[in-house]
């Protein structure tokens, strides 16, 4: 009779958090589209069977990957929901400074799958599309909750900077670019708010 080591046994356990950990590794150090499924097998460590297993394609596994970083409150939106801090620091949250030693710099996720995969009926690209139309709800509701002027469109205009902020971070290599786009929110969100006499 073969004994299993417990090593062994280990590795069999947890197999789905550890494609999703290695995907999640993968796709940020070198894109969706440059990482293959072995690789991710590889890094994992699993068989390509059980790889398989639990995502029969990798259209599944990126889905998989991003509905788990959304859970896990580490993207932009996360920010938006952290019930322990005021409104206006929510909203200037999305524009905080990556945690030291972020490399490489990465924007958001689910703006780089939507570019991945760029038919706008993939199951990937919508599932981007529903993350970026909740993010403007958030946003929308807490201004709104400020008291701003026009929540709707004052929305729309931070995710835009909040959004291009991330891109820029991840094109220039700089982990506090949105230190620029915070500015600006500060000055729309001000201008935004009732005149106080």
């Amino acid at each position: 009779m073969a004994t299993v080591t417990t090593a062994s046994r280990r590795q069999g356990r947890g197999g789905r958090e550890r494609i999703l950990a290695a995907a999640a590794e993968l796709f940020a150090s070198q894109g969706i589209n440059a990482t293959g499924m072995e690789q991710i097998a590889e890094r994992a460590p699993v068989s390509k069977r059980t790889l398989y297993a639990h995502f029969r394609t990798k259209d599944e596994l990126v889905l998989a990957h991003l509905k788990d970083l959304a859970s896990s409150g580490r993207t932009l939106e996360g920010a938006l929901v952290r019930e322990e801090v005021s409104a206006k620091e929510r909203v200037l949250a999305l524009f905080d400074p990556l945690p030291a030693g972020t490399d490489p710099v990465r924007g958001c996720p689910f703006i780089d799958a939507a570019v991945e995969f760029p038919d706008p009926l993939s199951a990937v690209h919508s599932y981007a599309r529903e993350r970026k139309l909740l993010m403007v709800r958030l946003v929308a509701d807490l201004v709104a909750d400020m008291g701003c002027r026009r929540p709707a469109v004052l929305a729309e205009q931070i995710v835009t900077l909040a959004d291009g902020a991330a891109s820029r971070a991840m094109v220039l290599g700089e982990a506090d670019y949105g230190r620029h786009a915070r500015a600006a929110a500060e000055i729309l969100l001000e201008n935004a708010l009732p005149a106080t006499d």
